[in-house]
């Protein structure tokens, strides 16, 4: 591995802040009624040898936010004035909604999404137990890290992944739309952390193969739980990449249930010293920003051209930028005119919900200076010129080391925040050698002898 991009700083202190307990993570009761895909099957946009299927899962029964309206937003035909009045309103409501914290969880049915990328030539003879799964910023669907994976799974790391899943929270892309009925005005992160240990200890197969899985994943029996939560996977070697928010809750997911994990590649996590006000300051920003932004367009050709347009775009690697038209809008029908339309599965709304969550970034940096040293941490942070810092100037140097044992840090030199986007190749190439450096030692598992009947 490359040297540090971050030296150690001196001993540091903060502000400590109050750490919730998590509800109980499990899955609704069965049985369930099961809904169906909302987009249809797709190759991934790579020629890497891994079948790519779509599955849902039910997501953690007990949420701990309320159900809330969603605010209103400006109609089309609102004037510059009234527009501007309505946002401000929004958003003012989706900070009043937020009250007290602590809850003992309100049951409701909710959904995630995952896309399986599964090697074909996957058998009991070269199977390693190297499984990874990539957890996505706030506002992109799952399937934003194909750019990434099209460089990693074409690399010489392929030759131990078994398997990739790409998560999606329950407002983002092909989730939203499962979940459309149920969008709420209020969410907190830590319902995402939970829904990413629900998947793992609840939904993960005990054992990668190249099988078909059905669309809706099986829960694993009881004891395979249990073993999971005392134990962890008795079959798999289990890596999170995480970008910003999934690289936040990621890390929680891995606070609560330690032995699930081997690793954490954190992709400029959220993950925020205490009582950092200028990350606060910003976030408020980015809140108005999605309730303000576009969602609607007459097709996807113009959705692109009009992201062509913007400095925002602009700076995106062109396969990230195709993907995201492709599999982060779909087509349907205007309500008011009947034509058919291509709008963003995840509202601009949605995202403002999410970014208006303040308080578990602050929550897991806490509950990061005590994550079990066996995980190994690599951050990956922004390297491009004038690339802004989460949080203060300088906070950098230290959430790389506020768990200083077992932990590495590099900068993407082509990529701000938005790493996956702007940079994929550069960034795939970082965590191939992640994965060769810890884990070219993965071997096939031994099979049993087989007796020959006498």
């Amino acid at each position: 591995m490359d040297p540090n991009a971050y030296s150690r700083p001196p001993p540091f202190t903060w502000l400590s802040v109050d750490v919730r307990d998590a509800l109980p993570i499990y899955p609704p009761p069965e049985t369930l009624e099961l809904p169906p895909l909302p987009s249809p099957p797709r190759k991934p946009t790579f020629d890497a040898p891994y079948t790519l299927t779509t599955h849902l899962i039910p997501a953690c029964y007990l949420r701990t936010t309320r159900p809330a309206p969603e605010p209103h937003l400006p109609p089309p035909n609102a004037s510059k004035e009234e527009r501007r009045r309505i946002l401000a309103e929004a958003r003012q409501e989706l900070d009043a909604l937020r009250t007290s914290k602590v809850t003992d969880g309100y049951p409701r049915v909710l959904w995630n999404c995952v896309n399986r990328y599964v090697r074909k030539d996957l058998n009991a003879h070269n199977r390693t137990g190297l499984t990874l799964s990539f957890q996505h910023a706030n506002g992109f669907p799952k399937e934003i890290f194909e750019p990434t994976l099209a460089h990693l799974l074409s690399s010489p790391a392929a030759s131990i992944i078994d398997e990739v899943w790409a998560w999606e929270s329950i407002q983002h892309g092909d989730a939203c739309l499962v979940n459309a009925a149920s969008a709420s005005g209020i969410f907190d992160w830590y319902d995402n952390g939970r829904d990413i240990a629900n998947f793992l200890l609840h939904f993960l197969p005990k054992v990668a193969t190249n099988a078909p899985l059905p669309t809706h994943l099986v829960r694993v029996s009881p004891e395979e739980t249990a073993l999971r939560v005392k134990s962890g996977f008795s079959h798999r070697t289990f890596v999170a990449v995480g970008h910003s928010y999934g690289g936040c809750t990621s890390t929680l997911a891995a606070s609560l249930y330690p032995n699930l994990f081997s690793s954490l590649y954190l992709i400029d996590p959220v993950i925020i010293k205490p009582h950092d006000h200028d990350k606060r300051l910003m976030r408020q920003d980015l809140a108005m920003g999605a309730l303000n932004r576009r969602d609607t367009w007459s097709s996807r050709e113009e959705a692109l051209e009009s992201f062509l347009k913007s400095p925002f775009f602009g700076a995106w690697d062109p396969a990230s930028l195709n993907v995201y038209v492709e599999c982060g809008i779909y087509t349907t029908a205007d309500p008011i005119s009947g034509k058919t339309v291509a709008k963003l599965k995840m509202p601009g709304v949605q995202e403002a919900v999410v970014f208006a969550e303040l308080h578990t970034e602050y929550e897991v940096f806490q509950r990061l200076a005590n994550l079990d040293e066996r995980i190994t941490l690599r951050w990956v942070t922004p390297g491009k010129p004038g690339a802004s810092e989460l949080g203060k100037p300088g906070s950098t140097r230290e959430r790389v080391w506020v768990r200083p044992a077992n932990a590495t840090n590099t900068r993407i030199s082509g990529g701000g925040h938005l790493m996956p986007q702007e940079a994929p190749q550069e960034l795939a190439e970082d965590l191939k050698k992640f994965l060769l450096y810890n884990y070219s030692s993965l071997q096939p598992e031994p099979q049993s002898p087989v007796r020959a009947s006498l």
